[in-house]
């Protein structure tokens, strides 16, 4: 998995938008203006993703490659590393969960905006 393979992924989600917020190299895609995933450019390849919080700290348990999200409340997010020791099917897991979490916290006025927009 590579930085354009996660990109193409997300950006197939319905009203996803991506924007560079913060610096040069931390890609952030957003559904409706809300972030669910944050792709760092620079260095080591990893993503941060939103979790349930009883889940976060399950998933760094379980897997070595998951850590708490830099620089962001690590009750609600995560950090993976893209090094090889996640399945792909995996990564689009959590990066699923991440995005129905966050429409999960819409309105449901913008959560029928997104069904209507389909």
């Amino acid at each position: 998995m590579n930085v354009e393979t996660i990109r193409d992924y997300c950006l197939s989600k319905n009203a996803v938008t991506e924007c560079m917020p913060f610096d040069d190299n931390t890609l952030v895609f957003k559904v409706l203006d809300k972030m669910f995933l944050l792709l760092n450019l620079d260095g080591e390849l990893s993503i941060i993703i939103k979790c349930q919080p009883e889940k976060a700290i399950e998933l760094r348990e379980q897997y070595p490659a998951v850590l708490p999200g830099y620089h962001m409340n690590k009750k609600h997010w995560n950090m993976v590393m893209i090094n090889g020791s996640l399945s792909n099917e995996l990564i689009h897991s959590f990066i699923d969960e991440s995005y129905h979490l966050v429409i999960s916290g819409l309105s449901k006025q913008q959560q029928q905006q997104l069904i209507e927009n389909q």
